[in-house]
């Protein structure tokens, strides 16, 4: 059975979107454009860029636009191929799109087994445009075929008098409750909470969903991370068009996937330098490990559920994918190593001498 080596967030620079929901952080920073992805680079480009071989084993990678992953006609066949070198793939979509599912259900049974969907439940949305038969037939639809998936809602403030509803027709239609996830502002320097509600009313009002996904992601929002970080060589943010490669999602490029293509990628840590505020996405970052040492839930835990009839969202392969840490396939850092890399980062930061703090440091740690 194979585990995780690293986890690859791709971002797919379609800026587009056929819905317009009132908390998307694309429309919140007033980036929407036309702009539909289409590859300059040949998707058995992508597929060599990303090989196993260069990227050292089996990844997750998250495929993920700026507006609607699947509008671009482009993005299956690079997803195709990167289940075909034997990576496990991630979509991110709004599952409206039925001509896409249609397609994926044409696929070998062997990489369907590699995919799942994570369908964003856009209530409102599917409400004013009578989406939700379309919607669920998506869902179902990839459920037949064998791909795992999940279905997450985003809880905003304009959809607590729908709450009861959202229930009803979750357990209709897929026999479990969604998941939830977290509305945030984007906006801000905090990346704060897109709610008028404290968090902690916030955790009230949604975590009747039950969702272990919701539990985790309040349990570290607003936490600001001052461990060593393995992102930027266990995870990366990729941007699939540019090719560019970064250690997260405020940090610096460290390499270009599509340059020296032949050669190895230089992975770089993030380590004791995280600029975020707090790791808002570290449902996925922290839960597959990038700090080994917290204790965290696993991705799988976040993502499945037990329906009434006794099937689960996730397929036994890759619920057993999923609750794989970076941690097994990758080595960390000796004592010593954390050190120096602690030295060097606390020096960078202060105006004392390198001796002072190197002393510090060294007797915080041993």
């Amino acid at each position: 059975m194979s585990t995780i080596k690293r986890y690859i967030d791709c971002y797919i620079p379609t800026q587009t979107c056929n819905l317009k929901c009132h908390y998307c952080y694309i429309s919140l920073l007033e980036k929407f454009s036309n702009k539909v992805a289409s590859f300059t680079h040949s998707k058995m480009k992508i597929r060599k860029a990303l090989s196993k071989e260069r990227l050292g084993g089996t990844c997750l990678l998250n495929m993920c636009a700026g507006g609607e992953t699947l509008i671009s006609e482009d993005v299956l066949d690079v997803v195709h191929e990167l289940l075909d070198e034997g990576h496990f793939v991630m979509i991110v979509t709004n599952g409206t799109l039925t001509k896409r599912f249609q397609e994926i259900t044409t696929w070998d049974a062997k990489l369907l087994k590699h995919l799942i969907i994570k369908f964003s439940f856009h209530y409102l949305e599917f409400k004013r445009l009578n989406l939700f038969d379309i919607f669920f037939e998506n869902v179902e639809m990839m459920k037949k075929s064998g791909v795992s998936f999940t279905v997450e809602l985003t809880p905003s403030d304009e959809l607590e008098p729908y709450i009861g509803e959202v229930k009803e027709l979750c357990m209709e239609k897929l026999g479990a409750l969604c998941h939830v996830t977290i509305a945030r502002d984007d906006r801000t320097d905090g990346i704060d909470l897109l709610s008028k509600h404290s968090m902690e009313e916030y955790k009230k009002i949604w975590g009747t969903f039950e969702s272990k996904l919701f539990d985790y992601k309040t349990e570290i929002f607003y936490k600001k991370r001052k461990e060593f970080c393995y992102a930027g060589e266990w995870s990366a943010i990729l941007n699939l068009e540019t090719g560019d490669i970064r250690q997260c999602y405020c940090e610096k490029v460290i390499d270009n996937i599509y340059e020296k293509i032949d050669e190895p990628i230089n992975f770089e840590p993030v380590g004791y330098g995280c600029k975020l505020p707090h790791c808002y996405n570290g449902h996925s970052f922290l839960a597959l490990g990038d700090i080994p040492e917290l204790k965290t839930p696993t991705y799988a835990e976040e993502r499945n559920r037990k329906c009434k009839d006794g099937t689960k969202w996730l397929s036994p392969e890759m619920n057993e994918f999923l609750s794989h840490k970076l941690c097994e396939n990758n080595l960390e850092y000796s004592r010593n190593d954390l050190i120096i890399k602690k030295m060097k980062y606390t020096f960078v930061k202060s105006y004392r001498g390198v001796r002072k703090v190197a002393g510090r440091v060294k007797r915080k740690i041993m």
